[in-house]
């Protein structure tokens, strides 16, 4: 990964996006068992992280198949963060 944030040209961003996943994919974990706040802060966190890595692999020019996987987890945080407030009403 250290040689792919280089080519980004993003190399003094490598640890804190990284911080940022872990803590994305913990909140994630947590706030299903404990915390809706957190499962819908987490969830929209991870979705932001995710459209600015595939905006960063379209910026430089990556194919489809290299830009995907960033689009799909995109997509899969925005969908956990939709249905977090479905999860909600069931709740209350």
């Amino acid at each position: 990964m250290k040689l792919e944030f280089e080519r980004y040209g993003l190399a003094k961003f490598r640890v804190i996006v990284g911080i940022l996943q872990l803590m994305g994919g913990l909140g994630l974990l947590l706030g299903l068992h404990y915390n809706l706040l957190l499962l819908k802060v987490s969830a929209l966190g991870l979705f932001i992280l995710m459209v600015l890595g595939f905006s960063t692999r379209l910026k430089i020019k990556d194919g489809a198949l290299k830009s995907a996987p960033a689009l799909i987890y995109a997509l899969l945080s925005l969908y956990i963060f939709y249905k977090s407030f479905s999860l909600s009403l069931l709740l209350t």
